[in-house]
């Protein structure tokens, strides 16, 4: 399988949007998504992105990521989704996508990688145990949405 981790382009919003919709779908909250390409393409200065693709350019995953200022421990780097196509698991695309998101968090001299796991996604769970990250079960998400 010939796959090539490199940044998002304009040209792939419509391609993310639709893995956006199969990962809210994933995560059993499908009318959560409520991004679209126009609302990328208005917003593109603020939206980070590696992808997964294929030799004929293809998306079959990605990971979204921004940086952050943490009080407690400074300039960090916020992993906010990784997804790969379901019948593409398995393959090491997902570790090359976050193995990519580290190598920019240490090479911005980043004091830590951020990002959250879903209770019941037990496979991702002990994939990022094995990874060395710590689960530490105590934070709840607090999202105030304005539209």
């Amino acid at each position: 399988m010939d796959i090539g981790i490199r940044d998002v382009e304009e040209k792939d919003f419509t391609q993310i949007v639709a893995l956006f919709h199969e990962f809210a779908a994933f995560e059993k909250l499908p009318d959560k998504m409520t991004n679209s390409v126009e609302k990328m393409h208005n917003e593109k200065e603020f939206f980070h992105c590696f992808v997964a693709a294929t030799a004929d350019n293809r998306i079959v995953g990605y990971v979204t990521f921004f940086f952050g200022y943490y009080t407690w421990i400074g300039k960090s780097l916020y992993m906010d989704d990784l997804y790969v196509k379901p019948e593409y698991r398995a393959a090491g695309i997902g570790t090359m996508l976050i193995n990519r998101v580290i190598a920019l968090a240490k090479a911005s001299e980043c004091h830590k990688l951020r990002w959250q796991v879903s209770e019941w996604n037990k496979p991702a769970i002990a994939f990022y145990k094995h990874l060395g990250a710590e689960i530490d079960g105590t934070e709840q998400n607090c999202d105030l949405i304005f539209d």
